[in-house]
């Protein structure tokens, strides 16, 4: 099965289910559905960062400082935020990640989806899938910032990066 053809929840202004789409007409029209973003640091403190694929269904070959992805129908947020950050980091027997909050992601032309935020430390050695992932390293925070206006970032991850940001300096 291909990623578009992957279900997933429909869900309201609310975060209620709704109905289910395959992941390929969700985006194609428009439908609102969960994803999960997760910051991911290793021993060091740096960030995961990645340029996606070219052939990402969204935002390709565009640079990112999370790793995560659609919730599948029925799916819990908590666990696809493990899946997902154990697919794209190429790991297994990652530590659960740790909810921060959620936020509704539209981007006012169609591109919509309930986000649940994480962070998780990662000490083990990573092998990002090859599908997903084009490059990848391990950067300072500081040096992230200093990339925030130089690289072509996925919208989403920077709106995130950016509700991160306040709701470090607010907590």
């Amino acid at each position: 099965m291909s990623s578009a053809d992957e279900i997933l929840d429909i869900v309201d202004e609310d975060d209620r289910v709704v109905g289910q789409s395959p992941r390929g007409a969700a985006y194609t029209e428009g439908l609102r559905h969960r994803c999960v973003f997760i910051q991911a640091r290793d021993s060091e403190g740096r960030l995961f960062v990645h340029r996606r694929t070219p052939d990402k269904l969204v935002f390709p070959s565009l640079y990112d400082m999370w790793v995560g992805g659609v919730v599948g129908a029925g799916e819990a947020y908590d666990d696809a935020a493990l899946r997902e950050a154990e697919e794209e980091l190429g790991v297994s027997g990652l530590p659960a990640p740790e909810f921060l909050f959620k936020f509704l992601y539209d981007d006012g032309a169609g591109r919509t989806w309930w986000s649940s935020v994480y962070e998780v430390r990662c000490e083990l050695p990573v092998n990002p899938q090859v599908e997903e992932v084009a490059w990848y390293d391990f950067l300072p925070e500081e040096e992230v910032e200093r990339r925030l206006g130089e690289w072509e970032w996925v919208p989403d991850g920077l709106d995130a990066y950016e509700r991160l940001r306040a709701y470090r300096a607010t907590g």
